[in-house]
């Protein structure tokens, strides 16, 4: 059974920074290519960030370009979100989940159901 355990999410202040790291189990993490997905309210999902199995290559959503760097440590079934200059447009819950279009079509969808419980960042003074 696939688990997505995402942690690291909290409360920022505009400019401020955090770590979200997903653990991953119950499929082949290490070939997969994974991805940060984000909820906001009243929003639709939107993948801000993927990076290949190896992690050679990463790719962001403009809305994030230069602020947040994904990385993953396959030895530890581990993938990361590191978050810089937030701002309150940040605000969401973040799920990790493997970048493949079966995920993206649910992320378009709003189908969490099959998700992580994700990790609330708020980015508020």
């Amino acid at each position: 059974q696939v688990q997505l355990v995402e942690s690291g999410g909290g409360l920022a202040q505009p400019g401020g920074s955090l770590r979200l790291s997903c653990v991953i189990s119950g499929f082949t993490f290490s070939t997969s290519a994974m991805g940060w997905y984000r909820q906001a309210p009243g929003k639709e999902c939107e993948q801000v960030a993927a990076i290949s199995s190896v992690g050679d290559t990463t790719n962001y959503a403009d809305s994030v370009q230069g602020r947040f760097t994904i990385s993953r440590d396959n030895a530890k079934n581990t993938v990361y979100l590191q978050m810089h200059s937030l701002k309150p447009e940040d605000t969401a819950v973040y799920y990790c989940n493997a970048d493949v279009p079966l995920v993206q079509a649910m992320c378009a969808r709003g189908d969490f159901e099959s998700w992580g419980q994700g990790t609330q960042v708020t980015v508020s003074s």
